[in-house]
């Protein structure tokens, strides 16, 4: 049976097992950190108390907009796949972001990213923007 769980101040283990659906392992003082943040979301899927996905969203709030969810990232184990795991995390931040007051929901994926295409489609999302995506890396000089 799976459960959804959405983590808390103390979850901190739990995250730290799930080090395996991160691109990297979960760093303790991080975890602690987005834990910590009022504004940070971490939704795990136990199945048997082992993490197999997760789902995290972030709050940005404007002056003249109000609050919306940023989905910031979306993982399902390989064997848990193709099972409707995904679409089901999606939900859940997707409910606790209205039950949060949040105006709108959005996520940035790869236009050739199928499987994360589908998801969200899958989940209500509106069809794919034109919408640009520019980033600075900090980590190098001039960045």
């Amino acid at each position: 049976m799976i459960e959804i769980r959405r983590m808390a101040i103390g979850d901190e283990a739990l995250v730290m097992a799930a080090g395996d659906l991160f691109d990297r392992p979960a760093e303790l003082t991080a975890t602690e950190r987005f834990l910590a943040e009022p504004g940070h979301h971490l939704i795990l899927a136990l199945n048997g108390g082992v993490p197999v996905g997760f789902v995290s969203g972030v709050e940005l709030t404007h002056p003249d907009k109000g609050t919306e969810m940023f989905l910031y990232e979306l993982t399902v184990s390989e064997a848990h796949r193709q099972q409707g795991l995904g679409g089901a995390l999606v939900a859940a931040l997707r409910d606790l972001a209205r039950s949060l007051g949040c105006y709108g929901m959005w996520v940035l994926t790869d236009h050739d990213n199928a499987a994360a295409l589908a998801t969200y489609l899958g989940a209500g999302a509106e069809a794919p923007s034109s919408h640009v995506l520019l980033n600075w890396d900090l980590r190098q000089p001039g960045g």
